[in-house]
């Protein structure tokens, strides 16, 4: 059997024990639990979607297409803005982030398409 991945994860982990009241810390590691599920959700989430993208990265390596798309960055960029406005995040800051995921995604493509084409797409040059 497999070694689960939060095994050696201690959740209770902080350098506030000892220094705080029982029942903050307490509220502390209770609220703290909530963030771990979301950030473990995320993790599992950004895997969906880089399978997702890879499959897209093989499709344009069969077909010669260039790894970027710019008019659909701009377009999932504005959208993103929008989503984040709606939910009380910072506009600024989910950009950011799509910025750095499209980047691993073109990184990606770019790896696809070297491999299946040896790097002969006109679109990459």
């Amino acid at each position: 059997m497999s070694e689960s991945p939060d095994e050696d994860f201690d959740p209770r982990a902080s350098s506030l024990s000892g220094k705080v009241a029982e029942g903050v810390m307490e509220e502390l590691l209770a609220m703290r639990s909530s963030i771990d599920n979301i950030d473990a959700t995320l993790v599992y989430l950004l895997a969906e979607r880089f399978k997702a993208t890879q499959r897209v990265g093989h499709l344009k390596a069969e077909h010669h297409l260039p790894p970027a798309d710019p008019g659909r960055e701009v377009a999932q960029i504005a959208r993103l803005r929008r989503l984040a406005e709606d939910a009380h995040l910072d506009p600024a800051f989910a950009e950011k982030f799509l910025n750095f995921i499209i980047s691993e995604v073109i990184r990606h493509h770019q790896a696809i398409s070297q491999t299946r084409n040896g790097g002969t797409d006109a679109a990459e040059a």
